[in-house]
């Protein structure tokens, strides 16, 4: 039985080194999140054993839970890098499948088109506002869109998003325009969303349906244009984890052998 105790203690180590891995590698990715791993023993009785002489049977992975905490704020200068100084999340579209996920990484550009997209394509998700830039829905959310001139026929000059959403088109002219607010996300368990990659998420039955508000109301954070969230990744720390996940193997692999000379020296006074 101590070959499957240690074997569980082997595949557990090498999951540690896999998600710590994970969180080394997207050190410079922004809007990552870095994940943990937790453990549980196992543990295999009977009503009928004598609970002092119970001996477990190994480990499990109990859980592999992502760390939301903020991440370092860094200037660009930008104006469409967009940080959150604080919780909620960017919801985001994609034209094509019309998928809806939720990032932190706030690195957008303007398409041909006027549309607000993400490096991959997806579209960031707005309130739709009235003529004085009123929000008229806090529901129905759509894509943001900017007109390629205004109603004097002034052309665009540039966009820029304030600290408490209002994404403002500006004309040669002079004149700004309201175009829509940033729609923020947020979640009743975020540790229950689902990685789809990109520093993207989706809501799943664990994290709860996304409910959505305005930047810088209750418990969403304001923005802060011309930054961006870097990943929340401490490399001290992960080193620090890596050297501990190393040697929780190590000594795994020498239960092995230690229990193979063992049966080695059984068989052995047999013959």
């Amino acid at each position: 039985m101590s070959f499957y105790t240690s074997l569980t203690g082997l595949k557990n180590s090498q999951t540690d080194l896999n998600v710590i891995s994970n969180n080394i590698a997207n050190a410079e990715t922004s809007g990552f999140k870095k994940s943990n791993a937790s453990f549980a023993d196992i543990v295999s009785n009977s009503v009928f054993a004598d609970a002092k002489m119970t001996v477990g049977i190994g480990a499990r992975v109990a859980s592999i839970t992502q760390n939301f905490g903020l991440g370092a704020i860094e200037q660009t200068g930008n104006a469409l890098d967009v940080a959150i100084n604080g919780d909620g999340f960017f919801t985001v579209v994609s034209p094509v499948s019309g998928q809806t996920e939720f990032t932190r990484a706030g690195a957008f550009t303007v398409d041909g088109d006027g549309y607000v997209n993400t490096p991959q394509g997806a579209r960031l998700q707005v309130f739709p506002v009235d003529a004085n830039g009123a929000i008229t829905s806090t529901t129905a959310l759509q894509d943001v869109q900017i007109p390629a001139t205004n109603a004097g026929g002034a052309e665009f000059a540039g966009v820029s998003i304030s600290a408490n959403g209002d994404v403002l088109a500006t004309y040669a002219d002079g004149t700004n325009t309201s175009v829509g607010v940033v729609a923020m996300a947020s979640f009743v368990a975020p540790t229950g969303l689902k990685q789809v990659g990109n520093a993207g998420w989706e809501a799943t039955g664990i994290s709860g349906a996304a409910s959505y508000g305005q930047p810088g109301s209750g418990l969403y954070g304001d923005l802060l244009s011309g930054s961006i969230e870097r990943s929340n990744v401490d490399i001290a720390e992960e080193l620090v984890a890596l050297i501990t996940a190393q040697r929780n193997f190590q000594a795994n692999a020498k239960a092995v052998d230690t229990a193979t000379q063992i049966s080695q020296t059984i068989i052995n006074l047999r013959n």
